[in-house]
């Protein structure tokens, strides 16, 4: 869930929490869906660790009338076609390729959405309720439940964005199966011995953004966005306490005749500790190019650009559609 979607916000090295109004407002702000015209369906592939993983999103949002909107989603990141070898060797200590069997883990993220304006011209919010499914093959599976709370506000070209993440802690609650944990438990001596803990949280996390776009000769436009991600925890983010870690992210995509746009972004930047105890900045570029016409549009990101950072490097394509175009 931290990964993010969307080529084009992806791009821009995420950097979107104010200026997100579309479909894929269901995961970086759910109050941007406020700005939705008609239905909207978005998707997005990548690959990770050279095609081993493989992670996609499916989403759709519509308006409800002209002060409301919902939306939906579904992430998947996942790993399949594991060789199980456990049960390799049988009884009598033989090498039976035989018993090998094939399993998946995966993760997976659902996501509703509802999002309305405020009496105040300019503020909306949105809500999003999360129900998290972790599987890993017939070994154990989980269920988890979050909530994340979004605010956006625009005043004289400015707009402004507050998303708070996992705002009541997001718990994820492990059934393992133990007839099939047993199998492994002694299969180290003074290992495994004991069942792994039964329950994850994951921590509430907050991003303010803000963003302008620049028109010139109206044809030509630039939106320049900046975000900070707090993480109420010390990290090795570029500003840390021991209250909140703090890690901007910038972010500028450029426009012509709202038909090709180009982007670039830099963000996770990171203080890592070098083999002689130094500290050296770390930070993650990207770049993206989109095409857009008669309410298709194409994104395509190319992210950790250069090497930068320890963050995970990918090819993204993504795919919205304006579904009023089919009217």
């Amino acid at each position: 869930m931290n990964i993010g979607v969307d080529a084009a916000a992806l791009g821009m090295s995420s950097a979107v929490t104010a200026s997100t109004n579309d479909v894929n407002s269901v995961y970086w702000n759910p109050a941007g869906l406020t700005n939705l015209e008609d239905h909207q369906i978005s998707l997005m592939h990548a690959n990770y660790f050279a095609n081993i993983a493989q992670y996609d999103y499916i989403g759709y949002a519509s308006p409800i009338d002209d002060r409301s909107a919902w939306g939906i989603s579904m992430i998947r990141f996942g790993v399949d076609d594991i060789m199980d070898t456990t049960q390799l060797i049988d009884n009598q200590g033989n090498i039976d390729y035989n018993r090998i069997r094939l399993f998946s883990t995966a993760d997976y993220g659902f996501t509703f959405s509802y999002a309305r304006k405020l009496p105040v011209d300019g503020f909306q919010y949105g809500v999003n309720a999360k129900i998290i499914r972790r599987i890993i093959g017939k070994f154990a599976n989980s269920w988890g439940f979050g909530f994340d709370v979004g605010l956006q506000f625009e005043r004289n070209n400015w707009k402004f964005g507050l998303m708070l993440r996992d705002i009541t802690t997001t718990y994820n609650v492990w059934n393992i199966d133990e007839q099939e944990y047993a199998k492994i438990a002694n299969a180290i001596p003074g290992e495994n011995n004991e069942l792994p803990e039964s329950t994850e949280i994951t921590l509430p996390k907050a991003q303010l953004g803000v963003s302008r776009t620049f028109d010139f000769h109206n044809d030509y436009s630039l939106l320049v966005a900046t975000n900070l991600n707090m993480r109420f925890e010390q990290t090795n983010d570029i500003i840390s306490s021991r209250i909140v870690s703090i890690d901007p992210a910038l972010g500028f995509e450029f426009g012509y005749t709202d038909l090709v746009f180009l982007r670039a972004g830099a963000g996770n930047f990171q203080n890592v500790t070098q083999l002689d105890n130094t500290e050296k900045l770390n930070f993650q570029p990207n770049i993206g190019l989109g095409f857009k016409y008669k309410g298709i549009q194409i994104d395509y990101a190319l992210t950790d650009l250069g090497n930068q950072s320890t963050a995970l490097y990918s090819n993204i394509f993504s795919l919205k559609v304006d579904l009023g175009i089919f009217r």
